[in-house]
C-alpha cells in the first residue's frame, strides 16, 4: 500500500495538473514547461553538498552533479518532460540524489525539446553526449551507467539500441524510472489505469507523441524502444508505478530483454504518481526508488570504483 505522503499527493496532483487536453503543441509545451518546471525554482534544496558544473555551449549541452570525493564512475542521465519540457536544473531532485547516493558524477543531458526540435533531435543529442563521454572525457564504458525518466527513460533505452547499432561499447548498466517506450500508446494499461493514474489521461499520450514525432512513425524503435529488438543490452532496472497509465511500457519491455535472453529488473510500485523520484524528502517512495537505483548502479560497477 502506498504511503499516505504519496497518497496525499496523488490527490494534489489529479486536482491541480491533471486534464484531458493540454491544448495545441504549442500550447502543450507552454503549459508543460510550466508546471514541471517548477522544481527548477527549488533545486537548490537537492543538491546541498554537490557541486554543479554547467555546459551551456558547444554540441553537448547539460551539466554535471558532482558529489565531494567522488568515485570514478559516470551516470549520464536524460531527464524526463514529455520531450517538450524540462531541463537538467528541474531533475536535480533525482541527478543530485543520485550523485549523492552513489558517489558518481553526473552529466544531464540538456537535448532539445519538441516541437521546436523533432525526432531524432533528442537522441541525436544523447547519442553525442554519449560519443564525448566516451572519446572526449575518456570515460570507460565499464564504469558507466545510463538512466533516465518518463521520456528520458525511453530516450535511454533508444539510446542503448543506437550504441548497440552503430558498434559502441555498452554502459554497465541502465535505469529507467516509469520509461515512456511505446509512443504509439498501444499498452492495455493506457486504457486500464484512465481513471486511476494521478497525473495523465490517455489523450494526453497521443498528444505529447504527435509534439515530438511530427507524423514520424510512432513504432520507430528509436522513438518507441518497446518495438525494437532488445536484445545484447546491459543489465536494465525499471520502476514504474501501479496505477500509471505507462505501467505497460515497463512490462513490455521488461519481458521482452527476458525473452531475449538479457538481464531486467522490474519493480512495481504502489499507487504512486508518475515521476514520483521528483519528490525526493515528500514522500518515502521517492528516496526508496532511487537507492535502490543507487544500489543498481553502484553492484554493476567495476570493484575497483
Amino acid at each position: 500500500m502506498a504511503s499516505w505522503q504519496a497518497r496525499s499527493i496523488n490527490l494534489g496532483i489529479r486536482t491541480f495538473i491533471r486534464r484531458r487536453s493540454w491544448g495545441n503543441e504549442i500550447q502543450l509545451s507552454r503549459r508543460a514547461r510550466l508546471l514541471f518546471g517548477i522544481p527548477t525554482a527549488l533545486s537548490r534544496l537537492f543538491t546541498k553538498g554537490i557541486t554543479i558544473t554547467g555546459m551551456p555551449d558547444g554540441n553537448v549541452r547539460g551539466e554535471w552533479l558532482e558529489p565531494a570525493r567522488p568515485a570514478s564512475g559516470v551516470i549520464l542521465y536524460m531527464h524526463g518532460g514529455g520531450y517538450v519540457s524540462c531541463s537538467p536544473p528541474s531533475h536535480r531532485p533525482i541527478t543530485g540524489a543520485l550523485a549523492r547516493s552513489t558517489r558518481m558524477r553526473v552529466f544531464s543531458v540538456d537535448y532539445r525539446l519538441a516541437p521546436e526540435n523533432r525526432f531524432p533531435a533528442a537522441l541525436d543529442d544523447a547519442v553525442a553526449a554519449y560519443r564525448w563521454l566516451l572519446d572526449v572525457k575518456g570515460i570507460a564504458t565499464s564504469g558507466l551507467a545510463v538512466a533516465g525518466d518518463s521520456a528520458g527513460g525511453g530516450l535511454t533505452l533508444a539510446l542503448l539500441l543506437k550504441v548497440r547499432d552503430l558498434g559502441l561499447p555498452m554502459p554497465s548498466c541502465a535505469v529507467c524510472f516509469s520509461p515512456w517506450t511505446d509512443l504509439a500508446g498501444s499498452g492495455k494499461s493506457v486504457i486500464a489505469n484512465e481513471d486511476s493514474c494521478a497525473m495523465f489521461r490517455s489523450e494526453n499520450i497521443y498528444d505529447f507523441a504527435a509534439a515530438y514525432l511530427a507524423g514520424h512513425s510512432p513504432q520507430d524503435p528509436f522513438a518507441s524502444p518497446v518495438y525494437g529488438d532488445l536484445s545484447d543490452l546491459p543489465p536494465v532496472l525499471l520502476h514504474v508505478g501501479s496505477t500509471e497509465l505507462l505501467l505497460d511500457d515497463s512490462r513490455r519491455v521488461h519481458d521482452k530483454i527476458l525473452r531475449a535472453g538479457g538481464m531486467s529488473t522490474l519493480h512495481v510500485f504502489d499507487d504512486v504518481a508518475h515521476g514520483w523520484q521528483m519528490l525526493q524528502g515528500i514522500i518515502p517512495e521517492a528516496k526508496a526508488s532511487v537507492q535502490e537505483a543507487a544500489n543498481f548502479i553502484t553492484t554493476n560497477q567495476p570493484a575497483t570504483l
